[in-house]
């Protein structure tokens, strides 16, 4: 089934910005509340929201095999189960639909009232539920940067680390959307100097700058998946903002690694970028030394060129960007964590979640944490108004964007924004 979506030369009769996120070419999926109160899955064309549950009782999808009810869900787990071929053939339509040249719709202006809201109406929801969430951690910046802060500097990686994509599992009902805030957590920590730990609110709040991906139903019970057909398994992308507590985790991690630092929040974007969609800006996976083993030996271009950076903004403040990275920095491809996952039989379902780890670049502004930006509290971030951060403070709004651009088109994934409050009393 061909893609005729991602035409550069495609534009849609809706108006869109030349630096908007989200072209023709992009047509992502997501959940959203309409001004009727109406929870429907839709995509998005520049500044609108479009209905796809309106445009499916419309019969904008005939001769798709579409269930009645399919775009009328509170979560898109049945359309991704549906799988690659459905999810094609409905971002073509899609496409075909607001093309400019295609008046159906167009000139349609009762059918265009049902279907089409301006992003300010409605309200974004989680698009999925995650049934299971990994957390991955697979930049080797980011892994040598921690490695050295807290062990010896020439063993920074862990003698596995370059033969595995190393992760846990993470806990997926406190994943959220951009837009809801989170508490600064309590817990367990050991202060410098300290022979018993105390309790109390952590004082190292860290945004960790992470992409994840999107599963469909992949495989059985004992069924490993290919790392050359793991992308047949993957939905799409969002942003990922994976919340830390630096000083819990650091008492609590030995032996089983992150719990209660981890498990208070984590915030995704809410729109999800189909891999189709990517598939313009694919590059070639840093090379590997030494040569991974063979179910995780691939071929092709498994990476994508997608450009980050996170702002943080005080209460009342201006926003000031401190950290630009590149989701192609990645040591360890999508494909191989997924491949890597299954490769023992554990089961993959609709609506997984598998987040990249931390994606840190091989400059110091392009380190993807506070913990290295300050690195571990030594050094000041200072911000546009002044002020100066080692850790989130209360009040401060993390927000993390991200897009692909070559000389055609722009292809990007919105932004997710969370605001830090006090602790919950």
């Amino acid at each position: 089934m061909p893609d005729t979506t991602n035409n550069p030369n495609r534009r849609s009769w809706l108006d869109v910005h030349p630096t908007s996120d989200f072209p023709i070419q992009n047509i992502p999926f997501g959940v959203f509340l309409t001004p009727d109160d109406v929870i429907t899955i839709g995509t998005r064309i520049g500044n609108h929201a479009i209905d796809l549950g309106a445009l499916h009782q419309l019969g904008y999808f005939d001769e798709i095999p579409l269930t009645d009810d399919i775009f009328l869900q509170d979560t898109l787990n049945d359309f991704i189960s549906d799988g690659k071929k459905t999810w094609r053939l409905v971002r073509n339509r899609i496409g075909d639909i607001f093309d400019r040249d295609n008046p159906a719709l167009r000139d349609n202006k009762v059918h265009k009232d049902i279907i089409i809201f301006r992003m300010d109406e409605i309200e974004m929801q989680l698009p999925v539920q995650i049934g299971d969430y990994t957390d991955f951690y697979s930049s080797k910046e980011h892994a040598t940067n921690v490695g050295t802060m807290f062990r010896d500097p020439k063993n920074a990686l862990m003698p596995n680390w370059k033969h595995l994509p190393v992760a846990y599992h993470g806990r997926s009902s406190s994943i959220i959307p951009s837009g809801i805030p989170v508490h600064r957590p309590n817990g367990q920590t050991m202060p410098l100097g300290a022979d018993t730990p105390v309790f109390g609110p952590s004082k190292r709040v860290d945004f960790e700058l992470e992409m994840a991906f999107i599963t469909t139903d992949a495989n059985n019970l004992g069924e490993p998946i290919s790392v050359n057909e793991a992308e047949d398994y993957i939905f799409g992308v969002v942003l990922f903002n994976d919340w830390s507590a630096r000083d819990i985790q650091k008492w609590e991690y030995v032996p089983l690694g992150p719990f209660l630092a981890k498990n208070f929040a984590s915030s995704i974007s809410p729109w999800i970028v189909t891999l189709d969609a990517l598939e313009p800006f694919r590059v070639a996976t840093p090379e590997q030394d030494p040569k991974p083993m063979e179910y995780l030996q691939f071929s092709g271009k498994k990476s994508y060129d997608i450009n980050l950076e996170v702002s943080l903004q005080p209460e009342g403040a201006k926003e000031t960007v401190v950290c630009k990275s590149n989701f192609k920095y990645m040591y360890w491809n999508m494909c191989q964590q997924l491949a890597h996952h299954t490769v023992n039989g554990c089961p993959v379902n609709s609506g997984d979640m598998m987040g990249s780890g931390t994606i840190s670049g091989p400059t110091p502004d392009s380190y993807g944490s506070m913990l290295e930006l300050s690195w571990g509290g030594k050094n000041k971030v200072i911000l546009n108004d002044g002020s100066e951060r080692t850790f989130i403070e209360d009040g401060d709004t993390v927000i993390i964007r991200g897009f692909c651009q070559n000389e055609h088109v722009r292809v990007g994934f919105g932004e997710v924004s969370t605001k830090l409050l006090p602790p919950f009393k």
